[in-house]
């Protein structure tokens, strides 16, 4: 499903942000990115693909015994890599209500409840107000609604070729084409 907001003053909070496949830039090539806050000030996200092989655990601190210490982190983007995000979702009949940048009891309250999922980022992305707007007018995002199955998907580098897939044939086409032009 997809939602041509390019030319809409919405707010893209709640949306996914897929890189467009001729963007290189390593910080977000072939990323997902969950929308969390878009306005004339600017918009935050986070990277929903880039896990970094580490649990809550490996951080240490009182997660390491406690009830999130198997979380999950991932890359949440370029801004503040040293700062833990916790954020929880929450499936429902329609979509998923976000709880994002909670503090930790909270996040152990959320983990025990059924169709929620909790995970931790490290960094964020984040545009200036009217960055993110330009980069949209060039077409480096594809502008996409979350599915209702995104939590059950893996949420690894596939991830992105299989929502930008779901934007058509033509999108699927690109997204197979392989990370070095010269394997093509």
């Amino acid at each position: 499903m997809r939602t041509d907001r390019k030319s809409s003053p919405d707010s893209l909070a709640g949306c996914l942000l897929l890189a467009h496949p001729s963007l290189r830039d390593q910080n977000f090539r072939r990323t997902v990115i969950l929308m969390t806050a878009h306005g004339p000030d600017g918009a935050m996200g986070v990277v929903i693909n880039r896990p970094l092989d580490r649990r809550l655990a490996d951080i240490g601190g009182d997660f390491a015994l406690g009830p999130l210490a198997g979380v999950s982190v991932y890359q949440g983007g370029p801004v503040q890599t040293e700062q833990l995000i916790l954020a929880g979702w929450k499936a429902q009949l329609h979509g998923f209500q976000l709880h994002m940048g909670i503090d930790p009891e909270k996040a152990a309250g959320l983990f025990g409840e059924p169709d929620t999922h909790i995970r931790a980022f490290l960094g964020y992305s984040g545009w200036t107000g009217g960055q993110l707007e330009t980069e949209l007018k060039a077409d480096a995002w594809v502008v996409a609604d979350a599915p209702t199955d995104l939590f059950s998907q893996p949420a690894d580098p596939a991830l992105w070729r299989m929502l930008l897939g779901r934007e058509g044939a033509e999108w699927l086409l690109l997204a197979d084409e392989p990370e070095d032009p010269e394997d093509n």
